[in-house]
């Protein structure tokens, strides 16, 4: 089973008794949020649950895998989810 956006909003709203277009904004604002901070090096934590920060990540070369041809990656920064203990707990069930 999966969720896209769609049917999570959905279900949130289902549960929350708040409209569709509510829980849409809430959701919406949420990851706007989270994708703000980030970008601008901080990190957002919701704890039990999850934390969103930034790595560094160093130059590298690797490989076009159509062609073979070796190619240098620049250093750059990426997003980094760790689950907290209650979403692992509830995975666990």
């Amino acid at each position: 089973m999966s969720l896209n956006k769609t049917e999570l909003v959905a279900k949130v709203a289902a549960e929350t008794g708040q409209s569709q277009a509510a829980v849409n904004s809430v959701i919406d604002g949420l990851f706007s949020a989270v994708a703000e901070t980030l970008a601008n090096g901080g990190k957002v934590s919701i704890p039990g649950w999850v934390t969103f920060d930034t790595i560094e990540t160093a130059a590298r070369t690797g490989r076009n895998p159509q062609t073979g041809e070796t190619i240098n990656i620049p250093a750059g920064k990426r997003a980094k989810a760790t689950i907290g203990s209650k979403l692992k707990a509830a995975v666990k069930k």
